[in-house]
């Protein structure tokens, strides 16, 4: 690789956390291409590494990419298809911050060729070492649990009506792991902390990785949890954690991968 792109970390578990919303740097060649809207990187998933510092004491693996979804989005399709036909989302190369603000300066949007040059220095190689890993743990424990972390603001309208629920589970209607399980964990959040609104397959039904990773017949199960960022943090810049509501999510977050790891395929 020509730069450092991502992080992993190798558990002994059969389960693999991807954070790939958590990057925040921009690549120096192209930070005179952004607006100043663009450079504030406001739609990152703040934290998460934080909020899961956890893992690698329950032998989890964890991938995670330095560079800001900005640059390019690794939980969309590298053929750029939407994920939500007929509603509002962000691109592969995103154009628009969730609020529909200009990422870019006027005639400063990547082109097809950029694009390109984008995918091969950054969502490729994230998603091979993505691949591998799941691939090793599929070898050493003859399956493998993928976990996509992620976060978002509670208010956006643009993207969503309303305020978003604390915990969204995706699983790609089901097709993304084994059947009940999604419904397991919504249900064990709701019985934890009934005071965090929890749905399963809303708005969010799991991006890109959990689609196309979770293989269920292949013995490859995915989830994907989109937290509303109301519940740990300030949602407004400078987009700080909130130590006393870290304290309480985190006990939940730990409990709910927990039953995640505990899944065994017939």
């Amino acid at each position: 690789m020509p730069q450092e792109v991502f992080h992993l970390h190798q558990g002994s578990s059969p389960l693999l956390i991807s954070m790939p919303h958590v990057g925040t740097r921009l690549p120096a060649d192209l930070t005179s291409s952004y607006s100043q809207v663009g450079l504030q990187v406001d739609d990152t998933d703040w934290h998460i590494a934080e909020l899961y510092d956890f893992a690698a004491d329950l032998g989890a693996s964890v991938i995670r990419p330095f560079h800001s979804r900005y640059v390019i989005d690794l939980n969309r399709p590298a053929d750029g298809q939407s994920l939500y036909p007929g509603q509002n989302t962000t691109g592969l190369c995103p154009l628009t911050t969730f609020d529909n603000v200009p990422l870019y300066r006027s005639g400063c949007e990547p082109d097809g060729a950029e694009i390109a040059r984008r995918l091969e220095l950054y969502w490729y190689p994230y998603h091979a070492a993505l691949q591998a890993e799941l691939a090793r743990l599929k070898a050493r424990h003859g399956y493998a649990l993928l976990w996509d972390a992620h976060s978002i603001r509670s208010l956006i309208p643009h993207l969503f009506e309303g305020e978003l629920p604390v915990f969204n589970f995706g699983t790609a209607s089901g097709a993304a792991c084994a059947p009940g399980l999604g419904e397991d964990l919504l249900a064990l959040a709701q019985q934890l902390a009934p005071q965090y609104p929890a749905v399963l397959n809303g708005r969010f039904k799991g991006g890109y990785i959990t689609r196309h990773y979770g293989q269920p017949l292949q013995q490859v199960h995915a989830i994907q949890l989109e937290l509303a960022q109301r519940s740990y943090m300030q949602e407004q810049a400078p987009y700080a954690l909130q130590p006393a509501l870290t304290q309480q999510l985190k006990p939940v977050l730990m409990q709910l991968v927990t039953r995640f790891m505990a899944f065994r395929p017939d």
